[in-house]
């Protein structure tokens, strides 16, 4: 039985708890006092098994949680996935039958957080996006994320919806199929070679840790009804990662371009605005990218 201490936290449901990203928020939330209770396919500690697309199940699911706060992670947010259909089906459908399922819970959530994505601006020509450039999604990931947007959209009279688009990030335990852990990992191995495909694309790269904490602070705040970007306001090329990663590694690799990795879509450049997000939380905790890279590369070490 729980002590009366466990019964007065606040109850968190965070989605894709066993994700990558999801560990990382779990522990920011406990950390904060939340009881957080995830869904996921993968079993573990305080994580109930459901199929976001399945509606009656997942229902059900929410029925039995009542939280307090949600933070929707849930996702297949690899771009180059191949099921086009998984990804549509499990980015749109799934979120809808978790908005319906809050929004027939007995005591509404006080914050329901969904991850969105920066890729929904696509190959914009703008050279900081705000939260108010016009989306222009340049593949299927990215139409999946901004239909979720406007679908999300429909709820926003029954339930405290904070739309989220972080811009890429990174951090240890991400999978190697990722470009920045496959760039790391190539360096912890030590390999003469490297093959990828646009080495001057560049991202507004970030920390795992800083989004995870972004989530937790904007849980926290009047946030409701608000779109907003996550991101460190700068954007590194490939070659500059390439060049970070040298200097810790204390070598240099030669960088093969293969075109079977070039993407005929491929969004050039992405950096972001985190003016909405400070002026929402305060003061941002920005985790320098090298700093980041070093984290990762002494992770198994």
């Amino acid at each position: 039985m729980a002590n009366p201490s466990e019964q007065q936290r606040p109850v968190a449901l965070v989605t894709g708890s066993q994700g990558f990203t999801g560990v990382y928020v779990t522990a920011e939330l406990r950390a904060a006092g939340y009881e957080v209770v995830g869904i996921s396919h993968e079993p573990a500690d305080s994580v109930l098994i459901c199929d976001l697309c399945d509606r009656d199940a997942l229902r059900r699911t929410i029925a039995q949680t009542q939280p307090d706060v949600v933070v929707h992670l849930a996702a297949i947010a690899f771009v180059a996935h191949g099921d086009v259909d998984a990804i549509y089906r499990t980015n749109i459908v799934g979120t809808r039958n978790l908005l319906e399922a809050l929004a027939a819970c007995e005591r509404r959530p006080r914050a329901v957080l969904l991850a969105s994505s920066a890729n929904i601006y696509g190959n914009s020509d703008v050279e900081l996006l705000t939260e108010d450039v016009p989306p222009a999604p340049a593949n299927d990931y990215a139409v999946s994320k901004l239909a979720m947007e406007y679908m999300a959209g429909l709820w926003a009279d029954r339930l405290p919806i904070i739309m989220t688009r972080p811009f890429n990030y990174t951090g240890v335990g991400q999978s190697d199929k990722f470009l920045l852990p496959k760039i790391v990992d190539h360096f912890r191995r030590r390999a003469a070679v490297i093959e990828l495909g646009n080495i001057d694309v560049a991202r507004d790269f970030q920390d795992v840790r800083f989004v995870a904490n972004a989530y937790r602070r904007l849980l926290d705040v009047d946030a409701a009804g608000q779109v907003v970007n996550l991101c460190s306001g700068r954007a590194h090329s490939l070659t500059e990662v390439i060049q970070m990663m040298e200097q810790i590694a204390g070598y240099q690799i030669e960088v093969r371009v293969n075109p079977a990795f070039v993407r005929s879509n491929e969004v050039a450049r992405l950096t972001g605005s985190n003016r909405k997000l400070h002026g929402l939380i305060g003061p941002l905790d920005i985790i320098p990218l090298q700093q980041t890279l070093q984290w990762m590369y002494d992770a198994n070490h």
